[in-house]
């Protein structure tokens, strides 16, 4: 299932998140003059804990195929996430969850020397987020070569079934693909966390309202 768009109506011009996608591409551009070195500097090792590394490697992607999926995510869901959070809140929600799956891709393997890069992580928070903010949102899609839509928590709910399928046979030793895969699972329940908080605050905030008029 190859998504083309969601069906949800912004109000905001998604003015982060295409900022966010800019500075992707352009970050991916610079890397390919010394490609190995920036990967290995500013990429989130974590046998070699760095708090630089954990923010410097949510820009680095190892490939044009790497960057292209994420950004495409990223287009597709992270614009309606900031329309509901707004611009300056998604900006701090969308490094949070880069900072939670760096985080937890440390927890389960510590003593790894491998660079890990990329923005799936904090992806992975503005899907989870998506889900709980629009829960009945549907997503065009392509099966082979059929378009349909089908509800996005579906989309969403089967990837994330996928990443906790591979990543437990991952800490089992079965599987050595290189995606860090824990990574995805802790930003995209660090994202449903939050959209839970987020939604629950603002629907007791409305009936607090309407019990003082």
């Amino acid at each position: 299932m190859f998504p083309i768009k969601d069906i949800v109506e912004r109000k905001k011009f998604p003015i982060v998140n295409l900022s966010l996608i800019i500075l992707n591409i352009i970050v991916f551009i610079f890397s390919l003059n010394n490609f190995e070195l920036i990967i290995y500097s500013y990429g989130f090792i974590p046998a070699n804990l760095s708090l630089l590394t954990i923010f410097t490697s949510l820009f680095l992607h190892g490939g044009l195929d790497h960057l292209i999926g994420n950004m495409w995510y990223l287009w597709i869901f992270g614009d309606n996430v900031e329309d509901r959070i707004g611009h300056g809140k998604y900006l701090i929600f969308y490094l949070l969850s880069g900072i939670a799956a760096s985080f937890i891709h440390y927890l389960t393997d510590p003593f790894s020397v491998i660079p890990a890069i990329g923005a799936s992580g904090a992806i992975s928070g503005v899907m989870g987020a998506y889900a709980i903010f629009f829960p009945r949102a549907r997503v065009l899609v392509l099966i082979r070569f059929y378009l349909t839509t089908i509800p996005a928590f579906f989309l969403i709910g089967f990837w994330f079934l996928l990443q906790l399928i591979f990543g437990t046979v991952s800490l089992v030793g079965g599987i050595g693909s290189g995606i860090a895969y824990w990574a995805h699972i802790g930003g995209f329940i660090f994202g449903l966390f939050v959209g839970l908080a987020t939604k629950t605050w603002k629907k007791n905030k409305r009936n607090v309202v309407t019990s003082e008029k």
